[in-house]
């Protein structure tokens, strides 16, 4: 896309009611609790937020033609990035619903450039938090994992999300696009 910024995003997010376990890890291990809400992203980055009625009237549709699902938070796993730098993430369960997802809003935003190879690299994840060398990723994991009690939540809706030039850096929710069945909160 043209005109992509790494200031907004596609994402789902779980309900606030279940950020209590998922926060308490982030706010000890992940540099970036601060500027995200926990979630899992769809598209990162996306267009201006000056396109969001555009995206929106894209995305509804697809939106409306998926069917609410529930995914659980139950695995900590690792990416590698490479020279001793890992990110901790939750692996959300099922994947396949939410790979459903994220090829029907990227094929809903036409005007993203070269889609076709990020649906297929898509693996969907929750960031917790990062780690420094293997051997210190693979002790947090396991100390993660060991006191981790899985979280289960309904997949509702679809966020834009943007963090504009705010002083605070953090994004925030600008528009809510809901599954099949799920009411507007308007």
């Amino acid at each position: 896309m043209k005109n992509e910024t790494h200031n907004t995003a596609i994402v789902v997010i779980p309900p606030e009611d279940i950020w209590g376990p998922i926060q308490a890890i982030r706010q000890k291990h992940d540099s970036k609790a601060r500027r995200w809400m926990p979630h899992i992203t769809l598209i990162y980055p996306f267009g201006p937020e000056s396109d969001f009625g555009r995206a929106a009237e894209e995305l509804a549709p697809a939106c409306k033609a998926i069917r609410p699902f529930d995914v659980e938070l139950a695995t900590f796993r690792t990416f590698n990035h490479g020279k001793g730098y890992h990110t901790i993430w939750l692996a959300p369960e099922p994947e396949r619903p939410l790979g459903d997802l994220h090829a029907e809003v990227w094929t809903a935003v036409s005007w993203q450039d070269a889609f076709e190879p990020d649906i297929e690299r898509f693996e969907p994840h929750l960031s917790v938090g990062q780690a420094r060398g293997t051997v210190n990723a693979v002790k947090l994991i396991q100390k993660l994992q060991a006191d981790w009690t899985p979280i289960r939540f309904p997949v509702l809706s679809v966020h834009l999300i943007s963090r504009g030039n705010r002083p605070d850096d953090a994004f925030r929710i600008v528009q809510s696009l809901p599954l099949q069945g799920v009411p507007s909160v308007d």
